[in-house]
């Protein structure tokens, strides 16, 4: 090797022993700014954690008294008792649920939000804590005789739906034929087809099969099964891996000791808690 390249060769040398050391404590500062910065040091903080969500049959509603009930009501007090905190609720419109994640109006969803390829773009999802799907409940005079999808998939056929929800984008996907009539919420959407103005309520499950069952005369179950199957989770904003860590960690052991199953049988396989609610 030359003499001249030698002075280089070592001065280099000695910058990398020098910087070396430095990653391991550049990432560990990365990584204590990252857990300083998690919305679980702001719950602690703050002692509460705030809860976007919004009504649906079961998975949240209100009560005779105006109090909200559902799966998932139990689901965040659950987690804000094992978190030592308090849990308040913020109520939203479905179609802005997301966005006001994003602006910070509240911590985390659990809303019975699906998680879906698109929607992960813009946010985290933890592991399922629930599992549901897509069916449809029809009004007995418009829809007799129909039996399958493509009986639905004409444009004379018009389906109610909740805008923005899941099954809003199902139906548009599996029956692009049909006039879409979409509602802010799932009240909205059923009285349609309990008035006659739509052929049937494109929903997530069991809701189809609640309001067959209550409205015997006047809806049925034209399909059997649900024809989608989705999995939720808890939404929360990107960047913050330890929230995530501690909410998929939560879902885990509030699986393995039955909670959640027996909280979801509760309110989606009975209707045990029917009378707490106007009919």
């Amino acid at each position: 090797m030359p003499n001249r390249l030698l002075p280089i060769l070592t001065t280099a040398i000695l910058i990398i022993v020098i910087l070396s050391p430095l990653q391991p404590v550049r990432a560990q500062s990365v990584n204590q700014q990252l857990a300083a910065d998690s919305v679980l040091e702001i719950i602690k903080k703050r002692g509460a954690i705030k809860v976007g969500m919004s009504t649906f049959v079961p998975w949240a509603m209100r009560d005779k008294n105006g109090a909200l009930i559902g799966y998932e009501i139990d689901v965040a007090q659950r987690l804000a008792q094992d978190m030592g905190v308090k849990v308040e609720f913020a109520p939203i419109a479905w179609d802005g649920i997301i966005p006001a994640l994003l602006g910070r109006n509240f911590d985390l969803i659990i809303g019975g939000l699906s998680i879906t390829p698109e929607r992960n773009l813009t946010v985290n999802f933890s592991l399922p804590y629930a599992n549901s799907g897509v069916h449809l409940v029809a009004h007995r005079k418009l829809a007799d005789g129909f039996k399958s999808l493509d009986d639905f998939n004409k444009p004379e056929v018009t389906l109610a739906v909740r805008r923005g929800a899941t099954p809003a984008t199902a139906a548009k996907r599996l029956m692009p034929k049909a006039t879409l009539r979409q509602f802010d919420e799932d009240a909205l959407a059923l009285q349609e087809v309990l008035n006659g103005k739509a052929h049937a309520f494109v929903t997530s499950t069991p809701t189809p099969a609640f309001e067959a069952l209550k409205h015997p005369d006047t809806l049925f179950l034209p399909i059997p099964e649900p024809f989608v199957q989705g999995a939720e989770g808890f939404a929360l904003r990107k960047g913050d891996p330890d929230a995530l860590n501690f909410f998929n960690n939560w879902i885990l052991l509030r699986q393995q000791d039955g909670w959640l199953k027996e909280r979801h049988d509760y309110w989606f396989k009975t209707r045990d808690w029917a009378g707490q609610v106007v009919e």
